[in-house]
C-alpha cells in the first residue's frame, strides 16, 4: 500500500470567515496554488486508487481539484477520521481494510496529518512533522499500513511542485531536469517516478 498525504489548499481565515469551522472554503489563492500543486503531483505519475477525505469544505474542495486534475475515477470518500481534532491511530483500520495493492491518499489537515505521518514512519508522534497548505507526502508500506512500517518515499512542499507543473508546461511537456532540480528540495527520492 502507498498513503499519499495532502493537506488541503489556502482557506479563508476565521478571521474573515464569519460561520462554522466546517464550512471555511478555500480562498481564491488556495485554488490557484492547489491546482499548481496537483498539477506539479500529476508529473510524479502518482495516481491515488482511493481519495480519503475530511468532511471540511476546504478539503472537499482540495479533493475535488485533485480528482479532477488526476483524472481519478473513483469517488471521495468523506471520512471524519481526517478530522483535525481525532486522533491519527484512527485512521490505520481504515487503511488497512483497503487492498495492499492500493493507492490512497488522504485529504486533511495540520497537525492530524504530521502525526499521521510519524506514526506511520516511526511508531510515534512528533512535533517536527508538519505539512504546509497543499503540500504533500509519499509514503509506502510492504503490504497493509502498518503504525512504524512506513517508507517515506518523498516530502514535497507545494512550491517544488508548482516548479515541476511550470517547468513542463514551458517545455511543452517535456522535461528540463537541471531547471528541475535546481528547485526541488528533494529530487533524490523525487527522481526515482521519472
Amino acid at each position: 500500500m502507498n498513503c499519499l498525504l495532502f493537506r488541503h489548499g489556502i482557506s479563508e481565515s476565521p478571521k474573515t470567515w464569519a460561520r462554522d469551522e466546517y464550512s471555511h472554503p478555500l480562498t481564491k489563492e488556495g485554488r490557484t496554488k492547489t491546482e499548481q500543486a496537483v498539477e506539479g503531483l500529476k508529473t510524479t505519475g502518482v495516481k491515488p486508487t482511493h481519495i480519503l477525505c475530511s468532511p471540511l469544505a476546504r478539503t472537499q474542495q482540495t479533493a475535488g481539484i485533485t480528482k479532477k486534475i488526476l483524472e481519478i475515477s473513483q469517488e471521495i470518500e468523506i471520512t471524519p477520521e481526517l478530522v483535525y481534532d481525532q486522533s491519527p491511530m484512527l485512521l490505520f483500520p481504515i487503511l488497512q481494510a483497503l487492498p495492499s495493492e492500493a493507492i490512497v491518499m488522504c485529504v486533511g489537515h495540520e497537525p492530524h496529518l504530521g502525526q499521521m505521518a510519524a506514526l506511520m514512519l516511526f511508531g510515534n508522534h512528533s512535533p517536527s512533522l508538519s505539512f504546509k497548505t497543499a503540500g504533500s507526502a509519499f509514503i509506502g508500506f510492504h503490504k497493509k499500513a502498518m503504525i512504524g512500517q512506513g517508507i517515506l518515499e518523498w516530502w514535497i512542499p507545494p512550491r517544488s511542485f508548482n516548479l515541476c507543473a511550470r517547468v513542463r508546461i514551458e517545455n511543452n511537456g517535456k522535461w528540463d531536469r537541471v531547471r528541475i532540480t535546481e528547485g526541488l528540495e528533494l529530487w533524490p527520492a523525487f527522481s526515482r517516478y521519472h
